[in-house]
């Protein structure tokens, strides 16, 4: 029966389907939801990593061990996994495995815009591209599939569009696989150098048989229409450019890499002007100009963000798309923390004492808008730590007037060995960890501190306070983010010694099922003096209503934090007539 799926719900579906049985992965916009779905069968082990290292690592080591495995990252996290994922090119495996990255165009959810085909090209690994939740499902199964052919970990290169939409797909029963035989073999596995060169002629031999796969194989197919007009395309790029171009002929690519080479000349061949359709770098465009082509691409389409229908047709075909417009114009609506956010005290404390605030990936990163304004840098996962290090050690004064701020699940994902680089040469930086009990910006997934499997099944929590004393930190607190009195105080004590110190913020998301929500506060105008002191904690339940605070009823949580700053005490948890 067809059912209507979402792209990353699909691509579950497909490695169930395909017999995966190992998957490992750590949560990133936009594929956070594959693992997610797949935890959902039974008969797929699932897994949060620690990190995309790791969970490259572990799918590696379970297809070595005959199973068929799956990972998935977002495209940063691929960064995270290169190490691994340029070696497996090398070990190839036993179980087919396939690695799922999603690229962000637009970067809705992301530092950077990345595009992930340059991994394929650089490692020499097969990368298939679906175009919708169909072809996700399609994919996934032919993923472990040609994995198992070619001896090799095959990517799956997804988008946010792709992954965050839907379409129909036509699910069918699991293909049970059984488990490889395992065999000892150094020559294929241990990559030391003597072993490595040889499996680099497997390599490149692999290599060519992937290019010719490339040019018959059915992932890559041609949709013949108008001859005036060719397009080669891939992924989401596909749909823009067949509802732009409806009457043109098109090159569906499947595989982004490696490329074709006859197809592309054949399809050229046969009609009277290439374009080349394509989110981000100009992957394929580069690799028709090498064949000495002359294709329609990035001279008139941008490099940055998504594409659309509509911008195709404005800036290929010359035809601009009129839109109702409203009458009043829309305010902007930023990303804020939520209200009742644990991070929100913390931030208020270090804008108003004007400390320096390394940055890192997560809720906590919002501390950076209007009107906190509290956080200097965001560069990487983990980077919070080591670069304030470095700031200190370039900067030795700096080291009382700076900080770095962490989550739980970043510290376990990248940001112990910073700490450890700060204990071990002898650095005298303060690191804040925001512990608020699980993994947040990407939907309230279980980490190691949580004390919960992905599959909500009890574990051993690891505990930050004995990974901090292990890494040599001497000077650890806890403490609760909305004792802001408390906070600054522990603050200034902290960044006045000259030894590495953590400080713990302890309180849990305000959005987990298990926190109680408190009665909402109200303001009671006549003590309220226009002092504008609630509004900067930046609660999105907080605004002015001629000149005097208001606070919305519906929105707030009761968390307190704005009436501990109110002096007058216009701040109250019932209404002013019922106090």
């Amino acid at each position: 029966m067809k059912e209507l799926m979402l792209g990353n719900k699909a691509v579950a579906r497909g490695l169930y389907e395909a017999g995966c049985s190992f998957i490992s992965s750590y949560p990133g916009t936009p594929s956070t939801e594959i693992t997610e779905e797949a935890a959902k069968y039974e008969e797929i082990y699932c897994e949060w990593a620690p990190n995309e290292k790791v969970a490259m690592e572990a799918a590696l080591g379970a297809s070595i061990g005959g199973a068929r495995s799956f990972c998935a990252m977002k495209h940063v996290g691929l960064n995270v996994a290169a190490d691994p994922l340029f070696t497996a090119a090398y070990t190839g495996v036993n179980g087919g495995m396939a690695v799922a990255v999603a690229d962000d165009p637009g970067m809705h959810s992301s530092q950077n815009e990345q595009d992930s085909r340059h991994y394929a090209e650089a490692a020499k690994l097969l990368m298939l591209e679906p175009s919708d939740s169909g072809e996700c499902l399609a994919f996934a199964k032919e993923a472990l599939t040609l994995s198992e052919r070619f001896d090799l970990p095959v990517l799956l290169r997804l988008s946010t569009r792709v992954s965050h939409s839907q379409s129909i797909v036509e699910p069918a029963p699991r293909s049970e696989t059984p488990l490889r035989e395992y065999q000892k073999e150094p020559s294929k596995y241990v990559m030391m150098p003597a072993y490595a060169k040889g499996r680099h002629i497997f390599v490149e031999k692999r290599q060519a048989a992937l290019r010719e796969y490339a040019e018959t194989c059915p992932l890559n197919r041609i949709e013949r229409g108008s001859r005036s007009i060719g397009i080669i395309t891939s992924g989401i790029s596909y749909q823009y450019a067949k509802e732009a171009f409806p009457e043109a002929s098109f090159l569906k690519l499947g595989i982004c890499y490696p490329l074709p080479e006859r197809l592309i000349l054949n399809f050229a061949q046969s009609v009277d002007e290439l374009y080349v359709i394509e989110e981000l770098d100009p992957f394929i465009e580069n690799h028709c100009r090498a064949l000495g082509l002359k294709v329609r691409g990035k001279a008139e389409l941008t490099l940055l963000y998504e594409y659309s229908q509509t911008y195709l047709r404005e800036k290929l075909r010359g035809e601009k798309t009129a839109f109702a417009a409203l009458e009043e114009e829309l305010p902007g609506r930023p990303p804020v923390m939520c209200p009742g956010c644990p991070h929100r005290g913390l931030f208020y404390c270090l804008k108003k004492l004007g400390l320096t605030v390394f940055g890192d990936i997560g809720c906590y990163t919002l501390g950076a808008a209007p009107p906190l304004q509290a956080v200097d840098t965001t560069i990487c996962m983990g980077a919070s730590i080591s670069g304030l290090h470095g700031f200190n050690k370039a900067r030795p004064e700096s080291a009382k007037r700076s900080v770095a701020v962490i989550g739980d699940s970043t510290f376990m994902h990248s940001g112990v060995t910073g700490l450890i680089n700060i204990t071990y040469n002898k650095g005298c930086s303060t690191v804040l960890i925001l512990d608020n009990s699980i993994t947040g910006m990407t939907g309230h997934q279980q980490n190691p501190t949580t004390g919960m499997t992905l599959k909500n099944e009890p574990t051993l929590a690891v505990s930050i306070e004995k990974i901090c004393e292990g890494a040599g930190v001497k000077r650890v607190h806890v403490i609760d983010p909305n004792d802001i009195e408390g906070l600054e105080k522990l603050l200034k004590e902290e960044t006045a010694v000259e030894e590495p110190s953590v400080i713990i913020t302890r309180r849990p998301c305000v959005l987990l099922k298990k926190v109680k929500k408190n009665p909402p506060f109200c303001v009671d105008t006549a003590k309220c003096v226009s002092c504008k002191a609630c509004l900067r904690i930046g609660c999105p339940a907080i605004s002015l209503r001629e000149g005097k605070a208001h606070i919305d009823e519906t929105l707030c949580v009761g968390c307190d934090l704005c009436r501990r700053l109110c002096r007058p005490g216009a701040i109250l948890v019932n209404s002013p007539e019922k106090a």
